[in-house]
C-alpha cells in the first residue's frame, strides 16, 4: 500500500494527509451520522443556519468538540460553531419558526433577510468609518494612523466559522457587507503616500485559507528590505492553528508558507506576528496543533500571539484563561488581548457583563507569572477606540469603572484613565454613563470629543 505520510521538517510526520472540506450546514447529516450526540439537534442547528453562517472543518468536529460530553450542547466547542435557535430573541425566533412552518420559500428568505438586518451587521462604524479616503481603494480600513487593515478578496472566508463572529456579515453573500481588497498594488501605492504606517494587519475572513501563490501578492514583495521600509511589522490575523493546523504542516503549500513567512521575516527585515485567535487550552492539547506551532517558531520564525473573545459558556472563567495563557507561554506563545464581545450577531447570547470580564481578566493574571501579564484586557473595539476596562473603584463617593484607551480615533485620548458610572450589566461603551459632573470621552455618535488640556 502506498505510504501517505508527507515528512515536514525533516520528520516523518505521523498524521496522514488530510485535504481540507468544509463541512457546511446541508452536510451536518453527515456529521451526526459519525457523531450521533448531533442526532436531537438537527433542527435547531439547521434553522438557526439560516440566519447565522454555519462551516466547519473535519479537524474541528472530530479532534476537538467533546461528543462524549453529557449534553454537547454544553461543551464549548460544539457552542462555538454549531448555532441555535437561543442565539436568537424571542421574537426573532417565533418569527422564524413561523416562516419555516408556513412553508413559503420567498417569505422565509426574506425574514431571513429581516431578522439579520436587526442583528446589526456592521458594528464600530466599520463601512462609514474605517474606510480610506479614496474610493478606488476597496478592502482596507485604516482607522488608527500606524495601522492598515487588510481584507484579501480570496481571504474573506475561514476554515470554520464561530457562531459569535463580529464578522459574520462577510459570509452571508451580500456584496453590501463584504470588504474585499481584490489586488495588492493599490495597497502598495496607498501605503507608499502613507509613511506614518508601521504595521499592516491581514485579516478577514481568514488571509490562511488563501493558497500559498495569492498570499505571496501582498508578501512577496516585503521580502525586499528597500520595499515601503517603512512598514516594520506584518500581522496575519487567523483562527486557522485551531481550525485547520495542517495549512502549516501536510497542506500541499504548507511548506511554500512558511518558506514565505521565513523570507519575509530574514530577508525582509519585518517582524511576522501570527495573531492567532486561541479562546481554550483545549485548542492547544492535539499533536496537529503543537506540530504547527513549532514549525511556525522554528521554521518560519514567526512570533505567535494569542487573542480572543470572553464569551459565555465557551471561556467565561478564571481557571480556564489562566490555564490558557500558561499553557500558551510554556508553548512560546505571547498572550496578547482578551476582547469583549462585539455588539452584532449573538451578542446577548455570548456577552459577559465587563465587571465580571474584568474580575475574570484580575483573577486569571493573579495566578499566573509575570511572563503571562503581556494580555491586555478586557477591551472593546468599539466606534471611538479601543478601550480597556482597567478596574473598578469608589471616586469621590461613588462606585466606578476606570477605563482607559489602548487605541483611539484621536490619539490623544490614549493613555489617558477615565471614569464611568459602575454598572453590572453594562456589556458595551454605549451601555455606560458619566460620573456625576464628569463627561465620557465621547460624544452621541460614538466619536472622541476634543482632548482636554494635559495634566501633566
Amino acid at each position: 500500500a502506498p505510504n501517505n505520510n508527507v515528512a515536514t521538517s525533516g520528520l516523518q510526520d505521523t498524521h496522514p494527509t488530510q485535504r481540507y472540506k468544509a463541512i457546511s450546514l446541508q452536510a451536518v447529516d453527515k456529521v451526526a451520522e459519525k457523531h450521533p450526540a448531533l442526532l436531537p439537534h438537527l433542527y435547531d442547528v439547521k434553522l438557526a443556519g439560516m440566519v447565522f453562517p454555519f462551516k466547519a472543518s473535519p479537524y474541528y468536529v472530530d479532534e476537538l468538540i467533546d461528543w462524549e460530553a453529557e449534553d454537547v450542547r454544553q461543551d464549548p466547542f460544539y457552542k462555538l460553531v454549531f448555532p441555535t435557535l437561543d442565539m436568537l430573541s424571542d421574537d426573532h425566533r417565533a418569527k422564524l419558526e413561523a416562516a419555516y412552518e408556513e412553508g413559503d420559500p420567498k417569505n422565509l428568505i426574506r425574514t431571513v433577510e429581516e431578522i439579520r438586518a436587526d442583528l446589526n451587521p456592521h458594528p464600530a462604524g466599520q463601512k462609514a468609518l474605517n474606510a480610506p479616503k479614496e474610493d478606488s481603494l476597496t478592502g482596507v480600513q485604516h482607522k488608527y494612523s500606524e495601522t492598515v487593515l487588510v481584507f484579501p478578496a480570496a481571504g474573506q472566508t475561514c476554515h470554520a466559522y464561530c457562531t459569535y463572529c463580529f464578522r459574520w456579515a462577510q459570509f452571508i453573500g451580500d456584496d453590501e457587507l463584504r470588504f474585499a481588497q481584490k489586488e495588492a498594488n493599490s495597497l502598495f501605492g496607498y501605503l507608499e503616500k502613507h509613511e506614518e504606517v508601521s504595521d499592516i494587519l491581514m485579516t478577514g475572513g481568514d488571509p490562511m485559507v488563501m493558497r500559498t501563490k495569492s498570499l505571496a501578492q501582498y508578501l512577496e514583495p516585503l521580502t525586499d528590505p528597500n520595499f515601503l521600509p517603512h512598514i516594520k511589522n506584518i500581522r496575519i490575523g487567523t483562527r486557522s492553528l485551531s481550525f485547520w493546523p495542517q495549512r502549516f504542516t501536510t497542506d500541499k503549500d504548507a511548506d511554500e508558507v512558511i518558506e514565505l513567512l521565513r523570507r519575509v521575516r530574514e530577508e525582509g527585515g519585518r517582524h511576522v506576528a501570527i495573531m492567532s485567535h486561541l479562546s481554550h487550552p483545549r485548542e492547544l492539547s492535539t499533536d496537529k496543533v503543537k506540530a504547527a506551532i513549532k514549525r511556525l517558531q522554528t521554521e518560519a520564525y514567526a512570533t505567535i500571539r494569542s487573542q480572543s473573545p470572553v464569551m459565555r459558556g465557551i471561556n467565561d472563567s478564571s481557571e480556564v484563561w489562566a490555564e490558557k495563557w500558561r499553557t500558551e507561554v510554556n508553548m512560546g506563545i505571547i498572550p496578547y488581548y482578551m476582547f469583549m464581545a462585539r455588539d452584532t450577531g449573538a451578542q446577548a447570547f455570548f456577552d459577559v457583563p465587563m465587571a465580571k470580564a474584568h474580575k475574570i481578566y484580575s483573577d486569571a493574571l493573579r495566578n499566573c507569572s509575570g511572563l503571562i501579564r503581556t494580555a491586555r484586557g478586557p477591551s472593546m473595539s468599539c466606534t471611538p477606540g479601543k478601550v480597556e476596562v482597567t478596574g473598578v473603584e469608589e471616586i469621590m463617593g461613588q462606585k466606578a469603572f476606570i477605563l482607559r484607551f489602548l487605541q483611539c480615533r484621536d490619539e490623544g485620548w490614549i493613555g489617558r484613565p477615565f471614569f464611568a458610572k459602575y454598572d453590572p450589566k453594562a456589556v458595551w461603551f454605549d451601555d455606560l454613563e458619566p460620573l456625576e459632573g464628569m463627561q465620557l470621552p465621547w460624544d452621541e455618535s460614538g466619536l472622541p470629543r476634543p482632548v482636554p488640556d494635559t495634566v501633566y
